[in-house]
């Protein structure tokens, strides 16, 4: 792809954020998300490969599918209250169409099954701004219109996504999927919070953002696609590895990692809520991602897979690409826990 066309595309998505996230009427902020939708789309299918086509084509579909159902709750909003204003949207209908496209926007369970596909069918650094960047302007959106949506329904949408999450993530054996079943569960705990305390959806999202870009920036650098990959990848950058360990633990939020933080408001909060029923499926759930963190972890620093003598000199001769987006992201994504007693 030409520098020309990579700046235009990256121009795209940022603009598309940008009017969406700064938006107070329903129009601008579907025509940001479709800029956003329209740029990524080449970014998926450049490898010209049959998978990478069919994963743009699936990225296509649905998001076209969700931005028209917002588009439709938004005219229907408009037609009953007669205001076009995204922070006015008090319609229970209409926002119950909004919150089911905004979760298929996302890949929010039981509308998530498109997300582990596009991934497996994109490269791993395309794969860090679908996780990531892509989520940002339907959760602005969900946060201007946290007071008017239907809390039964968010929790709902939370606990199978947390659910389903762990569950469908430890039969995989390729990373990219189950990043996604992990961003699926990690969006579940966020929208389980959404109506309750929009603040610290900020919050988890932040952390989120920050540990998905170090774990997927780790693998790219490693070039683990699989999990036989990453059991030897110690041989192309032993200290990468080695800290890839924390990044895990922290996806699965184990204290003393960042991790813990977002995960100990929400249930804290939930609880304060007379809401212990759902703190503690969400907590069970928690579980289950935690099993094939570890797994992982296991595979990648804990145990060694066989070696040939030529293979465990590989890294001598391997040069590795600049590392400064994992400088910048992996001690924000392992060592900000202290800091919880500012945000409370």
């Amino acid at each position: 792809m030409s520098p020309t066309t990579t700046t235009i595309i990256i121009s795209s998505l940022a603009t598309g954020t940008i009017i969406t996230a700064s938006s107070h009427h329903w129009f601008m902020a579907w025509i940001g998300l479709e800029m956003n939708t329209l740029a990524i789309i080449p970014m998926i299918s450049k490898q010209h490969h049959p998978r990478a086509t069919e994963a743009a084509t699936k990225y296509f579909l649905t998001q076209a599918a969700a931005s028209a159902m917002i588009l439709f709750s938004s005219t229907v909003n408009a037609w009953l209250t007669g205001t076009w204003d995204i922070m006015n949207s008090t319609n229970p209908t209409a926002n119950m169409l909004l919150t089911m496209a905004i979760a298929m926007k996302l890949g929010l369970a039981p509308v998530h099954f498109w997300l582990p596909e596009v991934l497996q069918g994109s490269t791993l650094k395309t794969a860090i701004i679908i996780t990531t960047w892509q989520k940002l302007a339907p959760m602005a959106l969900i946060y201007q219109t946290s007071n008017n949506l239907s809390t039964t329904t968010l929790l709902t949408l939370g606990v199978i996504s947390t659910t389903l999450g762990g569950w469908a993530g430890l039969n995989q054996t390729q990373t990219r999927k189950i990043m996604a079943y992990s961003s699926i569960a990690h969006l579940g705990w966020m929208a389980a919070i959404t109506t309750i305390l929009p603040n610290i959806l900020l919050l988890n999202l932040t952390i989120y953002l920050l540990m998905t870009t170090s774990m997927f920036y780790t693998l790219a650098l490693l070039n683990s696609k699989n999990i036989k990959d990453l059991a030897t990848s110690w041989t192309t950058s032993p200290s990468i590895t080695a800290i890839t360990m924390l990044t895990l633990l922290s996806l699965g939020g184990l204290p003393p990692l960042t991790g813990f933080m977002p995960k100990w408001l929400i249930l804290e909060e939930l609880t304060a809520q007379s809401l212990t029923v759902t703190a503690m499926i969400l907590a069970m759930s928690a579980l289950l991602s935690l099993f094939f963190y570890l797994r992982l972890t296991y595979l990648s620093t804990i145990t060694l897979s066989p070696n040939t003598t030529t293979t465990t000199h590989k890294w001598r001769f391997k040069q590795m690409p600049n590392t400064l987006l994992l400088s910048l992201t992996l001690p924000t994504s392992t060592l900000l826990l202290p800091m919880t007693p500012m945000l409370c």
